[in-house]
Formats: structure tokens, sequence, C-alpha cells
């Protein structure tokens, strides 16, 4: 048997494994108003919590990373999916503040591997022109979960209550691995699947030191720190993350504490801004692969990477000084979490340009990892600098965009491969 377009069926698959990724993480957000109650919890609790997730995310993203270049692609995601389904269905048994960190922290170290998979997966399975267009679709799985989340999560928990709901939503990764394991057999190569086409413009739109990338070496963590490029993604993920995270974790409580809302309303107005994340993932890989016809690679990255940022700047601002509705709130937010993953699909490509194959997962996974650090210092300040209001946490994200930018073009001179350059 064999299927046209395998590559995107596994694309497909990855996507769907992030929907069901955001779906368990932004739950929590969801639901707490009245979690809270039940636990009797405060936002200092909702604080500490979702630190631990951070925390544990960020030494998640490392580990995975190196598990990802040891195991593979396929028995990676069946080890990260298994295990962050595992502590979604442990909430069920939280009691309190500490148990529920536990479960958290659990969740956050399981979720982490999703990224550097994904990155090290298109690397396996995608010419270098589409990378960022997959990139761009795997991203978009953030998005969608985010999307699907807050009025199915607000239903759920209207009929089932938030114990179950957990459950629930755990069970859905379970049933992810079955299509997985049947469709991801092994690499594009000895696929048995795969048609001949499909395999040739595969392997042809490779640079040509990567056409064996199973025979390539590995490279040490120092080895790959060596390099001012690898810097550059790590410094540029250090200064983007906080302002994705900020609205997964905190735009639920933002509308609670501003205006009022309920689990239900804010089911009604959460998703709305990841309809604009959705479009900006998919454009920014459509548009990095028209430009990368007439331009190079290098050009066409940081091309895309700085227009997000400007917008994510602009729309920031325009937030700050004119949202005092939640309509218009959640409008900004649409255009900064556009401009965000317009961005961050090129700047989670970049690893899989400058490494081969077997460091991929590798880059990633410290990119991640450092780039949550900073989300956990955010998360931090939160509860501190927004006891009068919102805004001096708005004003950093604005700062963070420009920063982002150009740690890519100050520290990157040259999008392309460097580990020929490593001795």
């Amino acid at each position: 048997m064999k299927i046209k377009g395998l590559r995107w069926w596994i694309i497909g698959l990855v996507c769907l494994a992030t929907i069901i990724n955001y779906i368990d993480r932004s739950a929590l957000g969801i639901m707490w108003p009245e979690m809270s109650k039940d636990l009797g919890l405060t936002k200092q609790d909702y604080s500490w919590i979702i630190n631990i997730f951070t925390i544990t995310y960020a030494a998640g993203k490392f580990i995975s990373g190196k598990v990802y270049d040891k195991v593979g692609t396929k028995i990676g995601f069946v080890l990260s999916i298994f295990f962050w389904s595992l502590a979604s269905v442990l909430h069920f048994f939280a009691k309190g503040a500490a148990s529920l960190g536990i479960f958290r922290g659990l969740l956050g170290v399981a979720e982490a591997g999703n990224w550097p998979g994904a990155v090290k997966n298109n690397a396996e399975w995608f010419p270098i022109k589409e990378r960022g267009l997959a990139q761009g679709i795997f991203n978009s799985g953030a998005a969608i979960g985010s999307i699907v989340a807050a009025p199915t999560v607000s239903e759920l928990f209207g009929v089932y209550g938030w114990r179950i709901t957990f459950i629930i939503i755990g069970v859905l990764g379970f049933l992810w691995i079955i299509p997985w394991l049947i469709f991801n057999k092994t690499q594009p190569k000895n696929h048995p699947w795969i048609t001949e086409e499909e395999k040739e413009h595969i392997e042809s739109g490779r640079l040509e030191s990567r056409k064996n990338i199973e025979d390539d070496k590995s490279l040490s963590v120092l080895e790959i720190l060596s390099k001012k490029e690898s810097w550059g993604v790590i410094a540029s993920r250090f200064f983007i993350e906080p302002i994705w995270w900020l609205f997964v974790f905190w735009m639920p409580i933002y509308l609670f504490d501003e205006f009022g809302f309920n689990v239900k309303e804010i089911g009604l107005y959460a998703w709305f801004p990841y309809v604009g994340a959705m479009i900006g993932s998919l454009a920014g890989g459509w548009y990095v692969k028209q430009l990368m016809n007439k331009n190079s690679l290098d050009k066409a990255r940081k091309k895309v990477i700085a227009i997000g940022g400007i917008i994510i700047f602009i729309a920031i601002i325009g937030a700050i000084l004119f949202a005092d509705t939640p309509e218009k709130f959640v409008s900004f937010v649409f255009v900064v979490l556009f401009g965000f993953q317009f961005s961050i699909s090129n700047i989670q490509t970049i690893p899989s340009d400058l490494l081969n194959g077997k460091s991929v997962g590798t880059l990633a996974g410290l990119g991640g990892s450092i780039g949550a650090v900073s989300v956990i210092i955010m998360n931090w300040l939160i509860p501190i600098i927004t006891k009068e209001s919102y805004t001096p946490a708005f004003i950093i994200l604005a700062i963070l965009a420009p920063l982002a930018v150009l740690s890519i073009y100050l520290l990157i001179k040259e999008i392309k491969p460097i580990e020929n350059n490593i001795k």
C-alpha cells in the first residue's frame, strides 16, 4: 500500500497531538475560578502551581530533546503523550496545592517533548523549503487546541465538574497513540507506504550535506553551545516565550479579575485570540515558503521573524492604550498572537537549518528550556506587578518582542549549516 503525501498525514497527526496538548494545559486556567473555591486556593497558589509546571516544562524541553535524538520521533512521541495524558487523569485526585502542583509538574515534563519532537520530525519528513510551513501547521495545533479548549472545557465543566473533565481530556491522548503507531512506522527512507516520488522530493530538498542524515554524527551540548548561532536561537526563545505564555496562563485570570467573568463567560471569550494565532502560524509558514522562491533561506526567515515582532509590539501598545472592554481586549490579543505565531514557527525551525538530524532535537530542547526560564520569571512577577493594573506586564511584553528579533539578527550572521565548522 502506498499513500500519496504521507508526510502531510504525519504532520497532521503531530498537529492533532498539539491540539490535545493545549486542551490539557489550558484546562486549569479555564476552570480555576471554581477549582480554587473547591480546593481553597488563592491567586498566589495559582502562580506557584503554574511555575511548577513551567519549571518541569523547562527541564522537559532539554531532556526530551536528548531523548528524541536517542530513540527517534516515533517512540519519543509515544512516551511524551502517554505520560502527559496520565498526568491529566491524575488531576482527578488533587486535594490541594501540593498534590495539584505534583500533577502539573508531571504534565509539564511530559508535554515539553512535543516541541523538540516536532522540530526533529519536520527535519526528517520535509525538505528545507517546506519546513516553515510544516512548523506552521504543527504550531497551529497550539492555537486550535486553545480555541477548542475554552468552550469545550467550560461545557464539560458545566456537565461533569472539573475532576471528570480532566479524565475525559486525558483519555484523548491515549487514543492518539493508536493512529500514530499505525502511520509512523519508520523514517521516510524505509517507510513501506511512501511513494518513490515523495521520497525523492524529501531527499532532494535537503542540503547536500544532509542527504544521509542517519549517518550524521550527534553533537554534544558543549559543541552546540560553542557556536554563536546557537545562542541566537536560545536568546530569541528567552525573550519571545513569555508573550505567548502570559496569555495562555493568565488571560482567563485577567478576564476574571478585570471583568468579573465566570467559567462560562471565560469560555465564550478566551478562544477568540487563538484564531489569530492559528492564522498567524499558517501565514508565517506559507509566507516564508514564498520568500524562499526568490530569496535566500537567511533573508526569508529573518524577514518573517521581524514582521511578526513588529506586529506584536504595535498590538500590545494598542491593548495598553485602548482595550477598555473585553471585546477590545481579546481583539488586540488576537493580533498579538497572530504576530507571535507568524514569528515563532520560523524561530523554532532554525535548529533544523543549523544542525544535522541527530542534533536538532537537542538545540530545539535547549531553546525551549531557556525560553521557559523567562516564563517562570514572568509568572513570579505577575501577582506582584498586577495588584493595581496589568499594564506593567503588557509593557514588559512590548519590550521583549524587539529583543527577540534583535537576537536573531545580531547573533546569527547567516542562517546556514554550522556543524561542519565545529571541531
